[in-house]
Formats: structure tokens, sequence, C-alpha cells
């Protein structure tokens, strides 16, 4: 039962019906045991990365630290949103509050943006790395990490705080149903009763943001490629081009799958395509991300080998 408010003369709504989710008794559960198999390796493989780079002295270097806060965002960016799936899919309540909505919104989208400025600043590593070698240790010092990094989240948690509190002033008087895996600004903003033109120059602001994050990425890489290029050996190509790989891969993976979610412009889609779309945003890069920092990346596949050899012998020891 949704719970409704009376203003005055007008029922406000006071939370959201997701009406994608199947009942339970209707396919519910095929959907909710894969998302849940998934979440847990998303947290899993990412908190492997993240504690494997703390605890490896090998791994102390900026890409690697960079690599950690990237895979601990990707914990904090999954569990506003894949939680809430898993309930939904298992539970006759498919709601939530307003209040909830908003905050789901405010933190995925804070820590989406939060990964696209630590994503940019992976690039400038990159480039400062590949392109200008000899000053990388007294570029790229752990203070100037640390502070991109924080640079980074302030960027993400304040850019979205406006649109945010402008959104809880609206009057939501129904319908009240999301057509969307989760609490978006498009079919939130939809469920508004009043004039919300303004979100077209908000969605601008965004669009620039993604696209400035975008341009700064790929014209790195274009330096980058043609540096890597012009190195006499193969050898010394093919160890530079390996150190962007992974990074090259997420960057793609990231920027592609916000660029059909967010730069649509006027075009529409089905309800089938936006949720197909959502579910790559949501799930589907967050659960290739360890996997391309791992696999290809010997490395790190090296330090989490030893990690659970250690792991093993301590419980060896111990038994």
């Amino acid at each position: 039962m949704t719970r409704l408010e009376t203003l005055g003369n007008q029922t406000m709504v006071t939370e959201f019906l997701f009406s994608v989710f199947p009942p339970l008794h209707q396919g519910g559960l095929l959907f909710f045991i894969p998302l849940l198999l998934t979440y847990g390796f998303i947290i899993t493989g990412n908190l492997v990365i993240v504690i494997v780079v703390q605890l490896d002295v090998a791994l102390h270097t900026p890409m690697y630290f960079f690599i950690s806060v990237l895979s601990f965002l990707e914990v904090g960016y999954t569990t506003t949103t894949i939680p809430k799936m898993l309930s939904s899919l298992v539970s006759e309540q498919k709601t939530i509050s307003l209040a909830g909505c908003l905050l789901q919104m405010y933190f995925f989208h804070s820590l989406g943006i939060t990964e696209g400025c630590v994503l940019t600043a992976m690039a400038i590593d990159r480039y400062v790395a590949i392109c200008s070698p000899l000053r990388y240790p007294t570029i790229m010092t752990p203070k100037l990490c640390t502070q991109l990094t924080a640079g980074s989240c302030l960027c993400g948690f304040l850019l979205v705080l406006p649109e945010i509190a402008w959104i809880a002033t609206l009057p939501f008087c129904g319908p009240n149903r999301i057509q969307q895996i989760f609490c978006d600004f498009t079919p939130v903003l939809s469920l508004a009763c009043t004039d919300t033109s303004l979100v077209v120059i908000v969605d601008a602001i965004h669009a620039v943001e993604i696209v400035a994050s975008f341009l700064a990425i790929a014209l790195s890489y274009v330096r980058i490629i043609v540096v890597i290029l012009g190195m006499p050996s193969a050898e010394g190509r093919r160890k530079a081009f390996s150190t962007c790989a992974a990074h090259l891969a997420v960057f793609l993976l990231f920027f592609g799958s916000v660029a059909v979610m967010y730069l649509r412009f006027s075009a529409t889609y089905s309800v089938f395509w936006d949720t197909a779309i959502a579910v790559s945003f949501v799930i589907l890069a967050p659960f290739l991300n360890p996997i391309i920092y791992s696999l290809r990346n010997k490395d790190m596949k090296d330090a989490i080998r030893r990690f659970f050899c250690h792991r093993r012998r301590a419980g060896g020891v111990r038994g």
C-alpha cells in the first residue's frame, strides 16, 4: 500500500513504487540469485584489491593507490543500489520512501562522479609515467595522490547537492511508479506535479562534466600513444602499453555506459532497453572492473596470490 499525505487539497506521495521488478512467484527469484552472486563477487573482488594494495609493499605506487580508491568507490557505488534491488525482487513491498529515493540518487551520482574524477587522476598518473618518466617520482608524490583523491571526492559530493536539494522541494502528488531499477533523476522528475524544465539546464551541466572528463582522459591517451609508438624498443612499447591497458579498458567501459545512460538528449527508449542499459551501468561495469585489474595485471595477480598463500600458511600454523 502506498503511503500518502494530504497537504491542503492535494494528496502528496511519500514513497515510490519500482514497477519493473517481477513478483517473486513470476520470476523474481530467478533474477535474485544471479544478482546476489554478482553483488557478492563485486564486494569481495573489490575489497580484496583494496586490502592487497594496502598490505603489499610492491603495490605502494600511485597507479595502485588509485586502483584501490576506485575499487573502494565501486563497493559504495553498488551498495547504494543493488541491496534495494535484491529486496524488491523478493519482497511484496517494492517501494522506497521519498527520503530514501533522494539519498539513493545523491550517493549514486556522487560516487559515480567521484569515480570519473579518479579515472581522470589515473590518466594524469599514466601520462606523467609515460611522457615524463624521469620526473615521475617527484611529480606523483603520495601527497599529490591524496590531494587528487580528496579533490575527486569533494567534486563528486558537492556537484550533485544542489540538484538533490532542488528535487527535495518539488511536490509529488501521483502517480508514484518509477519505471527503472533504481531512483534516478529523469524517472523521478517525470513524476513531479510541477514544472521541471529547469532540469534541462542541469542535464547540460552534467553533460559538460562528462564530456570534459572524457576529453581530458582521451587527450592524455592520444599523447601517451604517440610517445609509446615513438619508443625504439619493442619490449619498451609492450611494457608501456601493458601499464595503460587496464585503465584504458575501465575508462572505455565507464564512459561508454555513462554516455549511453545519460547523453541520450531527446532520445527515448522502451522500458526494456532502459532497464538493460541501467543493468550494464550499475552492475556489469563494477562486475568487470576487478576482473580487468586482476587478470590483466601481473603485479596484481602475484600480490593476490601472495596474500592468499600467506593467509593459508597462517591458518595452517594456527591449526
